[in-house]
């Protein structure tokens, strides 16, 4: 079974039901073997704030050393991300072999008009992943209510209740009190119930739970443990939570004062985790869990100038947090963008956004979704708005985004399907393929679950200019039209026409024929003039010429490396006084290195790491020393207190191995306004015992590093500033470190300077080299990496590997010799 077609058995459940009871879910559970009674969960109920709550106390579980499985809901743009167990999304290999076993019971379900919906599916596949990942704790997010639903069949060690409003009231009840009622049968049998509700909530769920925890900030009542919201600091918020004997003092990326509850709730189910498991969690764990805990879609800020906020409030009472949240930034006219579901309250949903000056109402493509013109009257009646219509959430983006000068804001809200859409504008990743050859133009097809037949089929066509992307089933019909129109081709994913799901795209051309279906595409609906520009991005098509003075702007910079550290893998303890390590940095500017890297912590496999002051005291030195040397100093650290020490002393460059797991990083980086190298990694220093599966390494990564990279430039760094490392040998087993490095090119889609770090790694074992000593292989990596397109190449040897990325760009800049 492929891919398309596992993930099309899914697609095709029901997405409804009308019976109460967690029966089918058991049943499927049971024909698995009862996964379900594998790791202790967490369970979190609530109308608005379990998915950042949910998210929250996952990232802290990590934080503190623990292999923790999530489950949440919706998604924003892979079914797959639902299920995640220490970050990653479940591999598409696991979905086939899922279904491959579910399928049999499903089907015989269905016969007699019992099978699981399509919800209670993926609960028991987030069971089954769970249980045979072996994680240590699995953290879920309840769909609907709480006494019916899939993820009650577990006995939670720990849950919650985030908040109660009115919603669903055909399945959970018409007041709050029924709804909270609803909610609170998720109570643990052995611990109380942790819950931010208030008034004629808090009430019912005392009386259903019983024993409760309460969380607030003393507004209504003394809550148990309560917290505090000290606002907004740029793109973080200041919190404190205050237990009877315990405190955590922390920002979150989440902002708005409601997320200062989360937090709260967070905190505390984190403890009693700990108390369940017999741990130990210290608060550290749990402050930098809860600075870390990012989660798409929540009040994200997009943009500065204007104001870009994307926020998924479904309902009344997310908007009424949402504006609130809103009012602590400085904007003149307000633009908002609205789609939201059928199902809502519209008019309540409209009556929150009475500050709106311009407002847009729009549609996501689900078949749930309110017709924009029910929606725009909603707001005539409620606000003194000018009011627009438009068919496609993508296209009011930018119309909204042509509207507003650079002191408004422009707000996406309404559902979680209509940021998910607007996010593209910023997320979606075009991908440039080198296809030379049948074989290469076949695996491409397949890559995108293109159909047997079909990449068979198109295969013959394939050799030319490619892309690979992602988008909306409307939109491929759309684009596969005009380009067969111009003499091209498209290949379409054999995932079936999905309300949730973006499909994957292979367009193929030339050059001239992809121009004309960009010029086709401007000023058409749906999204597709926002893809025009993104198509000409991509392509290098009518785009102005770089401005950027880095030393990578005017072709491939050579990163000289320079560790001050007793244990790195090649050149450990060689040069750790200072005169030793500016002798070397110094006959390394001579042999034409571009860049310096300065390191003080190795990350070889196995190594320890080094507490932050001793970095500090092994690199500030070189750097103090080096400052006047003619070429730009990089700081190889992952902890943000060196970085700031470093750039203080005169580094030019961050480069973080971790991929900004330190939440001070990308702050540091925007506050100076320095390039950041943002690397792919999984662990960090290398664990040599890890076993990671990626689908396809480098989509995977790419995958990975566009949400590490949304992070930086949200901070206020442009992407020319953020450089992407592949990450060769960190997490990845000489195979994928080749094929990261053949596949190079591929990483443009990301829109960032590309980085390759090889010189003398593992994967040159693959090739009968001796690893840490492989002077010639790390030349001949480095050759190939310039002829694919890298922008800085990373190396221990700088004379010889200069050669090689001259040689290389003299291969591709021929018109330069002025025929010497």
């Amino acid at each position: 079974m492929e891919f398309h077609e596992a993930a099309n058995f899914l697609f095709e459940l029901r997405r409804f039901d009308s019976r109460a009871g967690t029966d089918a879910t058991r049943g499927l559970l049971a024909a698995l073997g009862d996964p379900h009674e594998g790791p202790p969960c967490v369970q979190i109920a609530g109308s608005n704030g379990k998915g950042s709550t949910a998210r929250m106390v996952e990232r802290a579980l990590r934080e503190a050393g623990l292999d923790v499985g999530l489950y949440t809901s919706p998604h924003l743009d892979d079914v797959r991300e639902r299920i995640r167990v220490n970050g990653h999304n479940v591999s598409e290999a696991a979905v086939v072999e899922f279904v491959e076993r579910a399928r049999e019971h499903i089907t015989e379900e269905g016969a007699s008009g019992d099978s699981p919906t399509f919800f209670e599916t993926l609960t028991a596949f987030a069971f089954w992943e769970f249980d045979r990942q072996d994680v240590d704790i699995a953290v879920l997010e309840v769909g609907i209510g709480g006494r019916y639903d899939a993820t009650s069949v577990v006995d939670p060690v720990a849950s919650a209740v985030t908040s109660v409003t009115l919603e669903h009231t055909d399945i959970l009840g018409d007041t709050v009190a029924e709804i909270a009622t609803d909610k609170a049968h998720v109570a643990p049998a052995d611990r109380p119930l942790v819950t931010g509700t208030t008034g004629a909530a808090l009430a019912a769920v005392r009386e259903q739970a019983g024993d409760v925890v309460t969380v607030g900030d003393g507004s209504e009542g003394d809550p148990d443990v309560r917290v505090s919201y000290g606002g907004r600091e740029g793109l973080e918020a200041a919190v404190g939570v205050d237990g009877p004997d315990w405190a955590v003092d922390t920002q979150l990326p989440l902002l708005g004062e409601h997320q200062a509850d989360n937090a709260g709730i967070a905190a505390t189910l984190v403890r009693q985790v700990a108390d369940a498991l017999g741990t130990d969690i210290s608060r550290a764990d749990v402050e930098r869990g809860l600075r870390n805990a990012h989660w798409p879609g929540r009040f994200e800020v997009m943009g500065e100038s204007p104001l870009v906020v994307l926020d998924g409030a479904h309902n009344p009472g997310g908007l009424a947090r949402t504006m609130a949240t809103l009012d602590s930034f400085d904007f003149e006219e307000l633009h908002v963008i609205l789609g939201a579901m059928v199902d809502k309250d519209h008019a309540a949903m409209a009556a929150e956004l009475a500050a709106a000056d311009h407002a847009i109402a729009c549609r996501a493509n689900v078949d749930r979704a309110e017709a924009p013109e029910v929606l725009a009257e909603g707001l005539r009646e409620a606000t003194d708005a000018d009011i627009d219509t438009r068919a496609d959430v993508a296209g009011a983006v930018e119309q909204a985004l042509d509207a507003a000068s650079e002191g408004d804001a422009v707000l996406v809200t309404g559902s979680l399907y209509a940021v998910r859409e607007a996010r593209t504008r910023w997320a979606r990743a075009m991908v440039p393929k080198d296809v030379d050859s049948i074989s290469e133009a076949e695996a491409t097809l397949s890559g995108a679950h293109v159909t047997d037949a079909g990449a068979w089929r198109m295969r013959g066509k394939a050799v030319h200019r490619v892309l690979r992307t992602r988008v909306q089933p409307r939109q491929a019909g759309y684009l596969k039209e005009e380009l067969l129109s111009l003499g091209g081709e498209c290949a379409v994913s054999g995932l079936n026409d999905q309300d949730e799901e973006r499909v994957d795209c292979v367009l193929m051309g030339t050059l001239a024929q992809f121009s004309r279906l960009a010029e086709k595409l401007d000023g058409q609906p749906y999204g597709l003039s926002a893809f025009a520009d993104e198509l000409r991005e991509a392509l290098d098509i009518q785009q102005p010429p770089a401005t950027s003075d880095y030393p990578w702007s005017d072709g491939t910079a050579v990163m000289g490396i320079l560790n001050i550290t007793p244990d790195s893998f090649h050149d450990g303890g060689e040069y750790n006084a200072v005169e030793d390590a500016v002798a070397r940095a110094e006959a390394m500017v001579e042999d034409g290195a571009d860049i310096l890297d300065i390191g003080g912590e190795s990350t070889r496999p196995g190594a320890e790491p080094v507490p932050v002051q001793d970095e500090i005291d092994r690199v500030v030195p070189v750097v103090e020393a080096l400052a006047d040397v003619d070429v730009a100093l990089s700081v190889d650290t992952r902890k943000a207190a060196v970085a700031r020490a470093a750039l203080d002393a005169g580094a030019d460059i961050l480069n973080d191995v971790s991929g900004l797991e330190d939440p001070e990083m990308r702050l540091v980086a925007a506050e100076y306004d320095v390039p950041v190298v943002v690397m792919h990694s999984i662990h960090t220093p290398v664990d040599p015992d890890s076993d990671i599966h990626y689908d396809d390494v480098v989509r995977d990564c790419i995958d990975q590093l566009t949400e590490r990279v949304l992070l930086a430039e949200k901070a206020g760094l442009d992407r020319e500033q953020i450089l992407v490392d592949p990450g060769i040998g960190f997490g990845k087993s000489p195979a994928e470190s080749f094929e990261l490095l053949d596949r190079l090119e591929e990483f443009r889609a990301l829109g960032c300077p590309v980085l390759v770090g090889h010189s003398h790694k593992s994967l040159f074992g693959f090739v009968g080299e001796q690893p840490g000593d492989c002077l010639a292989a790390t030349i001949a990596g480095t050759t190939i990496a310039t002829e694919r397109g890298a922008d800085v190449i990373r190396v221990h040897d700088v004379a010889e590997n200069v050669a090689a990325v001259n040689v290389a760009q003299a291969t591709r800049d021929q018109d330069g010799f002025d025929g010497q």
